[in-house]
């Protein structure tokens, strides 16, 4: 279980003995826990009723009993941005990919109760074997990042690039965040999945099969432009203007033919809806306030924060960061806040910050709470399989040939 245990949740602006302030709650953030609308926002959120309480002593006990009982029957995954309350209960912590090898490594558990998003459920369902069942607790959890390139939009661009002559020196790579059917359309056309941690050698290996880096091969690169531009950019030594973005919703992309010919990296125009948030200004301001802050932000953040930044990582990179980091030192990390919360109650010895200034969840992981897991346990012990990840078996094949591919990278 992770030692990233809960940290106190502060008032708004209020500081406890680490430094640590609590952000501004933002309209949107009070979205994610059942508060406002707001209809215009990326996603068309609604919520109704009244923000919940937290989490009284029946619900925990509830919960404590439903695990117990399960016992190895179910193994219980938990991504690093989920809740507090929700990551007490886990077996492993971890990022997307890390939960997809820890759900395929533990063969004989019945339930694989993933706490996470959609997108994850879907990979652990295709690593893990056929008589195990990848449960979500609740199917609102998706990826706006994942839903930002669907399956047709895809196959729609891959003809524009047909059209335009270029597919035979085109190598698609999908990252971790993308949904099983971006997955299988990655392995039928021969290219590769990565995560934020490998993408540096999945690009390299992807320019390996058409021709190397001096070649005109190409990489599309699915479905954040951001990990994709700051891998090509600041990993591999290419210009700004060896990529272009396409935008699914304008003929080409937006793009001309000479464009897309000309392209080394091609970005689908997609994003994360936290780590995009973050910004130059983020960067400045905790520069001014904090002396001799270190600056720690996560790869799906834009190019200007990311090149502002002293050091860039996974959240698995973030961690093991401020594990090895000195006493007294003081840290800014730009990624989810429920990770960075935790990561200022582990560490009483450094001074931690929130690189914004005002929340930012992430609002389809935060879906999945506590009375939702206890719901899915409750149900697997009265004989119900709630909310069961399947993903089609040629989608299956495709995708995992894929992630094969991943797996075989050096590092992995």
């Amino acid at each position: 279980m992770s030692d990233l245990l809960s940290a106190p949740i502060l008032d708004a602006g209020q500081d406890d003995a680490l430094g640590f302030a609590e952000p501004s709650p933002s309209p949107t953030s009070l979205l994610l826990m059942g508060r406002g609308v707001d209809l215009t926002s990326e996603r068309g959120v609604e919520c109704s009723g009244a923000m919940p309480t937290a989490s009284d002593p029946d619900l925990i006990e509830r919960a404590r009993a439903a695990r117990d009982a399960l016992g190895s029957r179910a193994f219980v995954l938990g991504h690093h941005y989920q809740r507090d309350e929700v990551i007490s209960f886990a077996d492993v912590t971890g990022d997307s990919f890390k939960l997809a090898r820890e759900a395929a490594a533990r063969p004989e558990a019945e339930f694989i109760l993933f706490c996470g998003v959609h997108f994850m459920a879907e990979s652990a369902d295709i690593l893990t074997t056929d008589h195990q069942k990848v449960i979500l607790p609740d199917l609102a959890a998706g990826c706006s990042m994942a839903d930002m390139a669907n399956i047709e939009q895809v196959e729609t661009a891959w003809d524009a690039l047909a059209e335009a002559g270029i597919t035979d020196k085109t190598v698609p790579v999908t990252y971790m965040n993308s949904t099983a059917a971006i997955k299988a359309f990655t392995g039928r056309n021969g290219g590769t999945v990565c995560t934020s941690s490998n993408a540096e050698v999945a690009l390299r290996w992807a320019f390996d099969q058409v021709g190397g880096l001096e070649s005109d091969g190409k990489i599309l690169f699915l479905p954040d432009q951001h990990l994709g531009r700051n891998t090509a950019v600041l990993k591999l030594g290419l210009t700004l203007d060896d990529c272009v973005v396409y935008n699914p919703y304008r003929p080409l992309g937006g793009l001309t033919v000479d464009e897309l010919r000309k392209a080394r990296v091609i970005l689908w125009r997609g994003h994360c809806s936290v780590h995009g948030r973050f910004s130059l200004r983020n960067v400045e301001e905790i520069r001014a306030k904090v002396p001799d802050v270190t600056v720690l932000s996560h790869p799906e953040c834009k190019y200007e924060v990311i090149e502002a930044s002293d050091m860039v990582g996974s959240t698995e990179y973030i961690i093991k960061a401020l594990d090895a980091a000195e006493p007294g030192s003081s840290w800014a990390i730009g990624t989810e806040l429920n990770l960075v919360r935790r990561l200022a109650a582990a560490h009483p010895d450094k001074n931690v910050h929130y690189l914004d200034s005002t929340v930012c969840f992430c609002s389809t992981m935060n879906r999945i709470d506590l009375p939702h897991l206890t719901w899915a346990m409750e149900s697997l012990l009265a004989g119900n399989v709630p909310n069961q990840i399947t993903v089609a078996e040629d989608d299956a094949r495709w995708a995992k040939a894929a992630l094969d591919q991943m797996l075989a990278l050096p590092g992995l």
